[in-house]
């Protein structure tokens, strides 16, 4: 694969045990035993982690820095909502974790529903959902790179706004990366103007063709003034020695979900977001599309993520993977469960096929 594709697995951040046929042992979600994962992402050759959000979840930002002060190279993929920051705060932790961390932070917007009236928000459909979200992340590019920033928006406004510490530039790179999510017409315009990096979930190759293809000529029609959008794929994928292997296992585990036996949690058993129903239509195509795509988690609990499963050897897994991205995808977001045990079967096994 390409120099600059990166890879980087999942820190799931979450108080429930148990996920898509994972069991999980006594303090799964202990400082220590995150802190292994990320020691052992950067012991077996990967960037960092997504980093996951949600109300009811500890979190996200104070669990990343305390994974950034023991380790060395992790780099957190912070997953955040506008609704629960203001911008000019989170402008402000973000730059004092990346400084102190020597230039780690990566930062995921997330505009999905949440249970906003718990920690006291509030927003109206999705037009606004996602217009209030472009002027934070606007707001937030613009504290980082200037002084003095004024700025008065239909949802958020600072007046002579310095943020401190000062963003140090590290080569090319000004801020931390902007991640971003989403499937409907109103988060692609967001994605093709504010984002770095647009994330798609596991679809089939021409799904994800056609999505780049569409993101590409929304920039230009809406005039994008950053640097051009890049392309992510968050996925599953289940890794064994043999393709045999790989299926058996992925097999059992489908059946142990259909039996609602696969961990006490289920991911989007009210699937809104059109990214996720997409997702889901998907096993009305087949049970498995491509060559390995593994539809059939869908029907059983899985969600976002965890909806579909690349499954094979490391060479079959590796041969779909460089098929995105030849498609364009260079940031690449992989798990499977259990999550230290495939960090580091992933990492040897995985890898190094895909940096040859």
């Amino acid at each position: 694969m390409s120099s600059s594709s990166e890879f980087l697995w999942y820190i799931p951040n979450d108080v429930k045990a148990g996920h898509r046929g994972d069991s999980s042992g006594e303090n799964h979600n202990s400082l220590d035993m995150l802190t292994a994962q990320a020691r052992a992402l950067e012991e077996h050759g990967w960037r960092g982690a997504l980093v996951g959000t949600g109300w009811g979840r500890p979190d996200t930002f104070t669990v990343s820095t305390a994974l950034v002060a023991r380790t060395t190279t992790f780099e957190p993929l912070i997953a955040i909502r506008p609704g629960y920051w203001r911008p000019a705060n989170f402008a402000s932790a973000a730059a004092t974790l990346d400084h102190l961390s020597g230039g780690r932070v990566r930062v995921n917007i997330v505009s999905g529903q949440d249970n906003l009236a718990a920690y006291g928000d509030s927003e109206g459909d999705q037009a606004h959902r996602y217009a209030r979200t472009k002027e934070f992340m606007r707001l937030v590019r613009r504290l980082w790179t200037e002084e003095n920033v004024t700025f008065e928006g239909e949802h958020f406004r600072v007046a002579g706004s310095t943020i401190e510490p000062r963003l140090q530039p590290l080569g090319d790179r000004k801020h931390p990366r902007l991640y971003f999510g989403g499937a409907s017409e109103a988060a692609e315009q967001v994605a093709a103007t504010e984002a770095d990096v647009q994330l798609f979930w596991g679809e089939p190759l021409d799904g994800v063709r056609e999505r780049i293809e569409r993101l590409k000529a929304l920039s230009r029609q809406l005039d994008r003034d950053l640097p051009p959008l890049e392309f992510g794929l968050r996925i599953t994928t289940l890794v064994r020695d043999t393709t045999q292997q790989a299926w058996a296992d992925a097999e059992a585990k489908v059946a142990e979900m259909a039996r609602g036996k696969a961990g006490n949690w289920n991911d989007h058993g009210k699937p809104v977001a059109v990214g996720q129903r997409r997702l889901l239509a998907l096993h009305e195509r087949g049970d498995v599309l491509d060559d390995n795509l593994y539809t059939a988690p869908g029907k059983f609990g899985g969600g976002g993520a965890g909806t579909t499963w690349l499954v094979g050897s490391a060479e079959d897994v590796a041969r779909s993977l460089r098929k995105y991205e030849d498609l364009g995808i260079t940031h690449f977001v992989l798990s499977d469960t259990p999550y230290l045990a495939e960090i580091r079967r992933q990492g040897d096994q995985l890898l190094p096929l895909l940096r040859r």
